[in-house]
Formats: C-alpha cells, sequence, structure tokens
C-alpha cells in the first residue's frame, strides 16, 4: 500500500514538473515578437532549412550561435550538436555594411559595431523597415564603459545599411526562422560575436599599428575560446576589459 502511494505521489511530482515546464515554453514563446510578415517567412523557409539540417545532423530549434566577419562580409550560423557542441550550419554572405574596420564609438559616425552582444527575444523586429531584423543590443556594457553612443544597430534585410549589416531579404529571412525556432525552443537569447576579420595571429599582426590592436587582441580571446572548444564563451566586463569563461 505504501508503495502504490509513493509511486502515485511520484508520478503526481513528475506530471507537475512537465506541466511547469510546457508552460514556461508557452511563456517564452508569447513574448516573441510576431507578425503576418515573419510568420510568412518563416512557413516561406521553414521546410528547406529542415532538409539542409538534417544533412548535418542538426535539428531546427536547437541553439544558435552568430558570429560576423567584416573583411570578409560572411556572418555564420552555428547550432547545438548533440554533442552540446556548436556545428557551421552555414555561412551567408553580408550584402552590405557600412564604415570601415574598427568598433562603433559614437552615435553618427557610420559605424558597424564589434564585440560580443546577446539578443533576447524581443530584439526580434518582425515589422522591419527591411523586411526582418533584430536589434544587435549596441551599446553593451563595454561600449557603455568606454562611453560609446549609438543606438538600434541591426542585422536586416534589403542591401542598404548606416551602421548595421543588411543581408539582403532572402537570407535575413533564414537566419530569423533559425533564431525565431531556437527561442520557441527555450533559448533565452542568441550570442552574436562580431570580428573585424578571422582572429588568427598573424592577421592581427598584420594590423598591429592599428589603434584598435589592443581592443582586437581581447576580441582575439573570445575567438580563441570558441575555436579551441566549439562552445561560445561566457562573456564579462572587468576593468574594462571582455573576459571569458
Amino acid at each position: 500500500m505504501h508503495r502504490v502511494v509513493k509511486s502515485c505521489i511520484g508520478l503526481k511530482s513528475i506530471a507537475i514538473l512537465l506541466f511547469l515546464i510546457a508552460q514556461c515554453s508557452s511563456a517564452n514563446a508569447n513574448k516573441i515578437p510576431s507578425s503576418e510578415r515573419s510568420r510568412a517567412a518563416i512557413e516561406r523557409v521553414s521546410a528547406k532549412i529542415e532538409i539542409e539540417l538534417a544533412e548535418k545532423n542538426l535539428e531546427l530549434g536547437s541553439a544558435v550561435f552568430i558570429r560576423i566577419f567584416k573583411n570578409t562580409k560572411k556572418l555564420e550560423v552555428w547550432l547545438q550538436s548533440e554533442e552540446q557542441t556548436f556545428k557551421l550550419f552555414k555561412r551567408y554572405s553580408i550584402c552590405t555594411y557600412s564604415g570601415r574596420l574598427g568598433p562603433k564609438t559614437k552615435q553618427g559616425d557610420w559605424q558597424a559595431p564589434e564585440g560580443f552582444y546577446y539578443v533576447p527575444p524581443a530584439n526580434l523586429n518582425p515589422w522591419s523597415r527591411y523586411h526582418l531584423s533584430f536589434n544587435l543590443g549596441y551599446p553593451n556594457k563595454y561600449d557603455r564603459y568606454h562611453g560609446r553612443t549609438g543606438s538600434a544597430l541591426m542585422v536586416h534585410g534589403k542591401c542598404v545599411s548606416i551602421g548595421c549589416y543588411a543581408m539582403t531579404n532572402k537570407y535575413i529571412e533564414e537566419i530569423y526562422a533559425l533564431m525565431d525556432a531556437a527561442y520557441r525552443s527555450g533559448q533565452p537569447f542568441v550570442r552574436v560575436h562580431i570580428f573585424p576579420f578571422k582572429m588568427t595571429e598573424e592577421r592581427l599582426q598584420e594590423r598591429r599599428i592599428s589603434k584598435w590592436f589592443s581592443f582586437w587582441q581581447n576580441l582575439k580571446e573570445g575567438y580563441d575560446y570558441f575555436e579551441a572548444q566549439r562552445k561560445p564563451p561566457n562573456v564579462e566586463l572587468k576593468a574594462g576589459k571582455y573576459v571569458f569563461e
């Protein structure tokens, strides 16, 4: 009798836990911005994406990580695999971005940001003037510490830019769909790491006379962490520098 009662209590506890998980997932989904345009775009590209993901043993809804490289005009989308490391899904060509290599420092400088950013679901914009977009979250803690100003720095569709990364409508639809699916599966934010170039020691040393050399050395630490671990680091700010763990 006691065993039956304990079993019932155990099953009831499991049922409550599953209910709470479902409620949390539902609540998270309710916080994700959506429009007729974004829903149509997601429906348009999802079948194609799922086929391409399956070819790499990846699934739609898995956690997403994004890297951007300015000089080669590439945006990489990585997805978490069954092994919990991240696997490259696709490299998208950036149609255009404004400015030169180096970070954004002030409002109106037309520079696109460099650094480490967190994009929560609320930063999606399904009503964008540039088809679909997401806000990078500039200025982050590092930017604010160094007195950098500006706002509304996006990754978006079309092929025009004033400090943003323009991907064309075709590519932003796929990127947006991947992020939306990850959020709906419970990912709290997407990490976006933005670099001037592939941060190898050789390429960095080629630019050692740049005024941004020490800043780029700091970025390289985060780049190297992911290259070694295939997991994006947690990024914090200490004494005005990025630190990684």
